[in-house]
């Protein structure tokens, strides 16, 4: 379906492919994977004729449909969710609208209304609108939203309107960037059901490794300007690459200790007349030699050991009876929640329940109409947001900052960690008044690792992260002694932190003492909404 040969791009005279080559088969699952700059962008690009290559071909099925979603949609038009889900054309739109003014005054005699049908008959609009009304209730969408303008909704939902056009066309390449991005865990869930029975080839890019483990039967990786092929998941992909890197580094080792024992034996005998013959046949071998590169190690997790806080009391915050609203909506009505010492709790529900809500109030970053917030004695508060930053020297460079946060922590220290959440060389010397918002969360992400409160709050940590920082984040809250109450829509985070999970939705908590998979077993999310299929 999709067979690049001989790729060869530069991008601002730094070369992302070199003689690079893919294939991707009918109905095969595959992710692409790299860090950040590597190319992964670029390459969706050229496989959609949106940038040329340097040199090779990059060349897709004649009879293929490709579909891609991106990580960011454009602005809507006046189309409706269901509209945007249908995927229909101008022409469709008009048919449907004028079939439903003439259902609507009684006229369906008309011609106007027959014409309006043809079109809608030959459009197979009977079997799209169904089709497109079940994903966007798997994707969230309640039945009441999709006959709303677009333009009302956030970013998020308009990308999952998106998401759900494209699994309504089916596309024979299916091509996802970040798709888990705007999605909440029941929508994450339903669609990796939805893809488990996708009869298209899937190409996705993705940093949430429990999805790709799910899903995915081939892992591309750009390395070293080559597109490096694996079999199987992603964690099949781990196991394989440092098996590869160990024998690639053997065979560079060999290779050295070869040229060392050809060029000892030349200067050894150069001088002598007698072996003339054999001097210049091993100084031909070591000019005709293909010299392997020096191998490059892949990025590792960087394991740091950060201060414990203080302890706190046993009841590190309470919660009675709490009254939340904006204006008419209730959000929370005679709220309860105790938080004790130690514990580990995920936030888990729909987008809009009031999961961040809930968090702010915990915070103290929102005030409710009634009720209490006791916050023990002892109890010192962290609160992490991708949308708020912490108080920041903008004058400050980011190792200044994070320096300045980590009492007696080192230079070295402070370098390897800012490394870690994709702060590179140069990087650390940048003002914080020039950072971008995404740097800024991570900058703030860095400073409560550096200088961690007993009570960490924090709201969907890992959205500016790569899967390696992820996984340093991880690392380090399991080694956090305080307490920790989270979102997140990483399953795989969740599943290594969790020891809690509470369900909110729209008012109501439900508290799991468990895990989620605990959550999953008992809730019946396993089973449920499964009953759309590719």
């Amino acid at each position: 379906m999709l067979i690049i040969r001989k790729l060869t791009k530069t991008v601002g005279g730094r070369t992302l492919f070199e003689d690079a080559d893919m294939t991707i088969n009918w109905g095969e699952r595959v992710a692409l994977v790299g860090p950040n700059g590597a190319g992964k962008s670029t390459l969706f690009k050229m496989i959609l004729k949106e940038e040329d290559a340097d040199a090779g071909s990059v060349e897709v099925d004649d009879y293929a449909i490709v579909g891609y979603l991106a990580q960011e949609a454009g602005d809507p038009g006046d189309e409706t969710v269901l509209e945007i889900a249908i995927g229909i054309t101008p022409e469709l739109t008009k048919a449907i609208r004028t079939m439903r003014e003439h259902e609507a005054a009684g006229t369906t005699d008309s011609a106007d209304y027959h014409k309006a049908q043809d079109v809608f008959d030959a459009s197979n609009g009977y079997q799209l609108e169904p089709k497109a009304k079940k994903i966007l209730a798997g994707l969230g969408f309640a039945p009441d939203a999709f006959g709303k303008p677009a333009r009302e909704f956030s970013g998020g939902w308009i990308m999952r309107a998106h998401l759900a056009k494209l699994l309504v066309m089916e596309p024979d390449l299916l091509m996802l960037d970040e798709p888990t991005n705007h999605l909440d865990l029941t929508a994450l869930v339903w669609l990796q059901r939805y893809l488990l029975n996708y009869p298209g080839a899937l190409l996705m890019i993705s940093h949430d490794r429990d999805f790709m483990d799910a899903l995915i039967e081939t892992v591309y990786e750009i390395d070293e300007e080559k597109l490096i092929s694996y079999t199987g998941n992603y964690s099949s992909y781990l196991e394989q690459r440092n098996k590869r890197y160990t024998q690639k580094v053997q065979a560079y080792r060999n290779q050295n200790k070869e040229i060392e024992r050809v060029q000892e034996f030349i200067d050894r005998f150069r001088s002598v007349t007698s072996k003339a013959a054999q001097v210049q046949s091993r100084v031909k071998t070591l000019e005709k030699m293909k010299r392997l590169p020096k191998p490059i190690a892949p990025r590792k997790v960087f394991k740091f050991n950060f201060p414990q806080p203080q302890r706190s009391n046993q009841k590190v915050i309470e919660l009675e009876k709490i009254h939340m609203a904006y204006g008419d909506k209730v959000i929370y009505d005679s709220l309860d929640l105790t938080i004790e010492r130690g514990d580990r709790m995920v936030l888990v529900g729909p987008n809009g329940a009031g999961k961040s809500t809930l968090l702010k109030i915990l915070a103290g970053e929102l005030e409710f109409q009634s009720g209490t917030r006791k916050a023990g004695f002892n109890t010192k508060i962290g609160y992490y947001s991708q949308h708020r930053t912490q108080s920041m020297n903008e004058a400050n460079t980011v190792l200044e900052e994070v320096m300045a946060s980590g009492g007696d922590m080192r230079e070295d220290e402070a370098r390897s960690i800012l490394g870690s959440f994709l702060f590179r060389r140069a990087d650390v010397h940048k003002k914080i008044r020039v950072l971008s918002g995404g740097e800024k969360s991570r900058l703030n992400l860095v400073k409560f690792l550096v200088n961690p409160p007993n009570l960490l709050l924090m709201d969907e940590p890992t959205t500016h992260l790569d899967i390696i920082s992820i996984e340093a984040l991880l690392q380090a809250l399991k080694h956090y002694e305080g307490t920790l109450v989270f979102i997140s829509h990483d399953v795989h985070f969740i599943k290594n932190l969790a020891e809690i999970t509470l369900h909110v939705d729209h008012g109501k908590l439900t508290r799991y003492a468990g895990g989620y998979d605990y959550y999953l077993e008992k809730s019946g999310l396993d089973d449920s909404r499964g009953s759309v299929t590719a």
